[in-house]
């Protein structure tokens, strides 16, 4: 449970309830003339999850976290030794080769830890993780690689050109982040596939469905075609294009359906491999795949799970877990929990259950229950751990293991040598992103980790709106006042000012705390690309439906709603070096409609979050 400390309880106290909004130049001296109109618009939280994202909070926590980092330093000396050769054995997070040879290569151990491990036998290596993995789940910090460019692409292309096995070629579960819709790498998957990939098809996975807001009945299966439309341009049809699910492999929220189609059409009939781009989140759905039916009984206390981050490429080389054989008693018994638990209100569920689903109502509009039919049953003298504690297999301490990791379950010759395996790959860079710019502060403010709250603002022309410093859109032409919904991280600050004011702002704030990100101030912006513009024409077709999206690279996008026939012309700024897309049609179109009251003196809305839905659950009073 977080702990507050009185000090910052009381300034929570002290603290409105909504986030004020900040006029400043002229607007603050006088509202009625039409001066600049600033605005600094953030979703507020709740109470309860106010604290979780209070840079207040994390500006307390950085000493400490730098003392710990320190002390990690201090026990840990990251020194290498190329003396000693690699170890032939995968960091059981990212699946890099162990090795002490290369402090700045994957896969690196400091020397007196990989000695240590190497002293314990051939069983010392097994689960260990790499010093990057390490600082990612204990200090959530990534250390810097000198990864070639092409060596994801290199390490999934040869994956996938090994021979068949059993037969027949793999299955590709192809994972996509359903925001980032057209997906950049899509397109590239005939060509890193080749003739020469025997692949028995494409499933396509949309993915994050659950930090979307419905912006009206039926959204999901018009994000379907959305998806279906981007792989008909990708060339996959046909026979080749296996089935579209949309899921949330981190809120669990369409997985079940997920494991029994893929147990239903391939059932084990050779292995799967999870393709995406960096980010797309194949890692969490590998995860959630392992504590699922789709993974053996035994394999969530043999396989450790794979390190999840939001830095990009995080997983460096190939991740398995065995496949189990749907038979048709599994399948059966399967069936018979899923209808026992879809007859469960929620007042039947246990504490722990209960607790669980909350949490991940704070983080998702749509939310699944996991479980798992066939599991072993445990001694009474085990112990359950939170499943958060357990999400890596790495040690709190890198010199002194707890005793606990040191005797390791692992299969036996039987239970794998005839097996079928579900790969995580690298992922594959995607270029033109606006991540390959930022640090790793400032990737965890762009990536939204809750659900997103639409922030909606009408503007008249000779008006600007600024997303952090990452994006820019002037109203430049129009005849009535036009909606602009930003959907991005609800971290990033959105601003509002006028086009003769603009680039003053741009130039005084840009990484400084009123934009926000990037940060680092002067010497921050000396090596950051400057925005470059491109001009936008758009003609309105109601003022309840927007008609495009113009999306800012993967800092999030803004849906455009104006009168019908009203003709716009709109300049849209981006990093030199990043893609800015015309997404027509948007992806959510009546999302301005998801708002509140209009804030009086302000072109801002009040933000309105629409509540969450959890599947597989009775509502009371249901039949």
């Amino acid at each position: 449970m977080l702990r507050l400390g009185p000090a910052l309880l009381a300034r929570l106290a002290r603290a409105p309830l909504r986030a004020p909004l900040r006029p400043c130049g002229a607007a603050a001296a006088g509202r009625g003339k039409e001066q600049e109109r600033f605005v600094f618009l953030e979703y507020e939280p709740d109470p309860a999850e106010r604290t979780a994202a209070a840079p207040r909070r994390e500006r307390e926590l950085k000493p400490r976290r730098e003392r710990r980092v320190r002390g990690a330093a201090a026990a840990v000396p990251s020194l290498s030794d190329p003396s000693l050769p690699p170890s032939g054995v995968s960091c059981s997070g990212c699946g890099a080769e162990l090795q002490c040879g290369d402090g700045g290569a994957p896969g690196f151990v400091p020397t007196e830890r990989y000695r240590s491990l190497l002293s314990e036998g051939p069983a010392g290596l097994r689960g260990a993780v790499c010093q990057r993995c390490w600082a990612l789940a204990h200090h959530g910090s990534a250390l810097r690689l000198r990864l070639p460019p092409d060596e994801h692409r290199r390490v999934v292309s040869a994956a996938l050109r090994r021979p068949p096995r059993h037969g027949r070629g793999p299955l590709l579960l192809y994972v996509l982040d359903v925001m980032e819709l057209p997906d950049p790498v899509l397109p590239q998957l005939p060509a890193l596939l080749g003739p020469d990939v025997p692949a028995a098809g494409v499933l396509v996975v949309g993915n994050k469905v659950d930090l979307l807001p419905a912006d009206c009945r039926g959204h999901l299966g018009r994000l379907r075609q959305r998806v279906a439309a981007a792989c008909a341009r990708a060339g996959l049809r046909g026979a080749g294009l296996v089935d579209i699910r949309l899921v949330s492999a981190k809120t669990g929220y369409g997985m079940e359906g997920l494991v029994s189609r893929l147990q239903r059409s391939w059932k084990c009939a050779g292995d799967v491999y999870l393709l995406g781009a960096t980010n797309s989140g194949k890692s969490t759905l590998f995860n959630t795949l392992l504590r699922s039916d789709y993974c053996k009984s035994r394999a969530p206390d043999v396989i450790d799970r794979a390190t999840v981050s939001p830095w990009p490429g995080t997983t460096l080389n190939l991740l398995k877990f065995p496949i189990i054989n749907p038979t048709c008693d599994r399948i059966f018994r399967r069936q018979e929990r899923l209808k026992e638990e879809a007859t469960k209100t929620e007042d039947q569920l246990s504490s722990e259950e209960k607790k669980y689903i909350n949490q991940l109502r704070k983080q998702g509009y749509l939310v699944g229950r996991v479980g798992r039919t066939f599991q072993q049953q445990k001694s009474s003298a085990e112990i359950d751990f939170d499943p958060d504690m357990l999400s890596y297999s790495m040690d709190e301490d890198p010199r002194d293991p707890p005793k606990r990791f040191e005797e390791r379950e692992e299969f036996t010759y039987n239970e794998v040598k005839d097996a079928r395996w579900c790969f995580d790959t690298p992922g594959i860079v995607k270029e033109d992103c606006v991540l390959n710019l930022l640090t790793e502060k400032e990737v965890k403010l762009v990536l939204p980790s809750h659900a997103i709250v639409p922030r909606t603002f009408i503007l008249k022309p000779g008006m600007v709106l600024f997303l952090a410093a990452l994006g820019r859109i002037d109203y430049l032409e129009g005849e009535k006042p036009t909606w602009f919904s930003v959907l991005a991280s609800n971290l990033l600050p959105v601003h509002v000012t006028t086009l003769s004011n603009a680039d003053t702002i741009y130039e005084k704030h840009a990484a400084q705390e009123f934009l926000k990100v990037p940060m680092g101030g002067e010497e921050r912006m000396k090596e950051f690309p400057p925005l470059v513009p491109q001009d936008i024409t758009l003609k309105g077709i109601g003022t309840t439906e927007a008609v495009a999206d113009i999306k800012l690279s993967s800092a999030g996008w803004v849906a455009v709603t104006a009168h019908t026939e009203e003709e716009l012309l709109l300049r849209a700024y981006t990093p030199k070096g990043t893609a800015l897309v015309v997404r027509e049609p948007p992806l959510l179109p009546y999302i301005s409609t998801i708002r509140g009251a209009r804030i009086p003196g302000t072109p801002a809305y009040r933000t309105k979050k629409p509540p969450s839905f959890v599947e597989n659950i009775r509502t009371t009073g249901s039949r």
